[in-house]
């Protein structure tokens, strides 16, 4: 997504992947490719009065191959009538209506936007009891061998490199069953179902054996996190510790990924190991920090023979001499370094964070600095981040609340109904259930409470605080509605009013639950809506909670001390309905947000050090967006 090389198409450059792999400049992009895929195949059986047999998957990962087809049939006339259509899987036991309901998801994501016949929809049944299981899948692959086997297969990838439910040690040979969850799924599923505890242990999915009889598969991959997993799907062994190595063997496979997901891949990460590449600047600078990080010795004592060695001798032939290259690549990282007074002054700024949290974690020592230094800072929430408060503590807020107007004699007769009916739900709730809308404004205002707190610990005034509350958000679950013209419009309206020269916003793509993605589209597309001289002078990217920039993408680092960063921990602590344990810390990492932001930033501190640059304590990254 946001380095410039062009992406190696060339055979040898591929000589590692033993599926093909196609990588796309953006996520969307991708999704619409596969679904032209699908409507290409079913506009050509219906000429031939014959049906087509989807395989499908839920989730993240399709949902833009979904919506694509869904705007195919209402714009385009797309004939859905001969689809015939199997689900990859459904947690077990599972009622239809839950909201964690693979079956409700596919109809309200799918099925009730396009005129698939009723009849034609076949999804695992999570409402089975245990002695119906065994036979019912036995049924379903009977169904699927009537139907004429599937057409299209198409596949997310989970963590463990699961396709399916096909956990590892899932054989070759398996087919539709029940499945005992790896507990790594069950962290990934965590967010959905408000904690892991709540995650069924078990699920009904289609064996690999299953996957690999249709006659087309398309894997989707989108998102860092998956980058390792696609890497050893893609070029490793083939192995039942990974599922989805197994389509390796398949004549008709296809990997589909995003800028990020296919980041590891070997022809992307360090294509100088299997050819001669076009030393662009961006190349030259990688492969430098690739070796110094590699051969263990700071840029500048880098000499002939570790370039030889690693399979970098054209870069030396093309940019060379060695001296000179490394002098060179020091000197643009050094030329990142915002060092103490280098930073602006006099400028409006604004921090668009995603979560109430997201902005002192992500940033918090460079909004403090940068607000020291005289610049006008603001802070703009985009979304309320109600759903991941736990119950109890908005429960501990409300009985503080109750008690002190019980104390003071405020209102106490309508202190008591308001109580009563948000005690009365805690008491029926059921896990993952959506709160009422009362027990939502008491999780909002806790977490606004937060907010304006750890903006006081940086410096930012309170009336620079904007709460947007922006509709995609408050749906009250983990899934979330598309960006619209709507979000769209209200952050247009705030950078009318505050007119920023600095932009900073949310540019990870790890976010595990999607709002980081939705929110860096609604003010990228606000961007888009201003004039010639409304637009500001830069757009940073921050990265959140999980992962940092690599060091050669890296425009602007800020280094801080030990005291700063000591102070930015401190307004992380404000936000004390995350502390100690989130409710959606996201699968990929089960330390506190304080300490990530901690040991991620002391991190980036320490590579900059052994490239040969001064030993800072702590350091914040920014990548500047030069738009798509």
């Amino acid at each position: 997504m946001f380095r410039k090389e062009t992406v190696l198409e060339d055979k040898a450059f591929k000589v590692l992947e033993k599926i093909p792999t196609r990588v796309f400049a953006s996520d969307v992009t991708a999704s619409h490719y596969v679904a032209g895929l699908i409507a290409e195949t079913i506009r050509r059986h219906n000429g031939q009065g014959k049906p087509t047999v989807l395989g499908l998957a839920t989730g993240n990962t399709p949902v833009n191959v979904y919506r694509e087809l869904i705007r195919l049939h209402r714009e385009e006339g797309l004939d859905f009538s001969r689809v015939v259509t199997f689900n990859l899987d459904e947690y077990w036991p599972m009622p239809p209506d839950s909201i964690q309901s693979y079956y409700r998801w596919m109809r309200e994501n799918f099925f009730d936007h396009v005129n698939v016949p009723a009849a034609n929809i076949h999804i695992p049944d999570g409402t089975l009891p245990p002695s119906e299981v065994a036979s019912f899948c036995d049924i379903y692959e009977e169904r699927i061998r009537a139907a004429g086997g599937i057409d299209i297969q198409i596949l997310g990838i989970g963590r463990t490199g699961h396709v399916g439910f096909n956990e590892p040690g899932s054989s070759r040979e398996s087919r539709t069953r029940l499945i005992s969850l790896d507990r790594v799924t069950r962290m990934d599923a965590a967010a959905d179902f408000f904690g892991e505890e709540n995650v069924p242990r078990q699920a009904i999915t289609m064996g690999v054996g299953t996957i690999l009889a249709a006659k087309r598969i398309l894997l989707l991959a989108f998102g860092e996190q998956k980058a390792p997993i696609i890497r050893k799907a893609v070029e490793g062994p083939i192995t039942d510790e990974v599922a989805a190595s197994f389509l390796q063997e398949h004549d008709n496979a296809e990997v589909i990924c995003g800028p990020a997901s296919s980041a590891n891949l070997t022809r992307l990460a360090t294509p100088w190991l299997l050819g001669e590449i076009e030393w662009t600047p961006g190349y030259e600078r990688r492969a430098v920090i690739w070796l110094s990080l590699t051969a263990g010795k700071s840029i500048l004592r880098l000499d002939q023979d570790d370039y030889d060695h690693h399979h970098l001798a054209s870069l030396v032939r093309q940019a060379g001499p060695v001296d000179d290259l490394n002098i060179r690549v020091g000197r643009s990282l050094w030329d990142t370094l915002l060092r103490q007074g280098m930073a602006p002054t006099g400028k409006r700024m604004i921090c668009f964070s995603p979560h109430p949290d997201d902005d002192v974690i992500s940033m918090g020592a460079t909004l403090t600095e940068m607000t020291k230094c005289g610049n006008e800072v603001h802070v703009a929430y985009m979304t309320s981040g109600n759903i991941a408060v736990f119950d109890d503590y908005a429960r501990q807020m409300l009985n503080f609340w109750s008690d002190l107007n019980h104390i003071f004699e405020f209102d106490s007769n309508r202190t008591l109904s308001f109580v009563r009916k948000v005690k009365d739900f805690f008491a029926a709730k059921t896990p993952g259930a959506v709160d009422i809308r009362e027990v939502q404004q008491i999780k909002e205002w806790i977490r606004r409470n937060e907010a304006a707190a750890a903006c006081r610990s940086m410096r930012i005034p309170f009336r620079n605080a904007h709460f947007l509350d922006l509709p995609f958000y408050q749906t009250g679950e983990v899934s979330k509605r598309p960006i619209t013209d709507a979000d769209v419009k209200i952050v247009t309206e705030l950078l009318r009013k505050v007119r920023p020269h600095w932009v900073f916003l949310a540019g990870e793509m790890a976010d595990p639950h999607g709002t980081h993605r939705l929110c860096a589209e609604a003010v990228l597309r606000a961007l888009r809506e201003l004039g010639p001289d409304e637009k500001p002078e830069i757009v940073w990217l921050y990265r959140g909670a999980w992962q940092e920039w690599d060091v050669d993408m890296i425009d602007m680092a800020i280094p801080f001390s030990k005291a700063q960063l000591t102070n930015k921990i401190f307004g992380i602590f404000k936000h004390q309905s995350q502390k100690d344990k989130a409710l959606f810390p996201g699968p990929y990492d089960d330390r506190e947000f304080w300490q990530r932001a901690e040991a991620r930033n002391r991190e980036t501190a320490a590579k900059y050090n052994a490239l040969g640059l001064p030993d800072y304590y702590a350091i914040e990254a920014f990548v500047r967006w030069e738009g798509e």
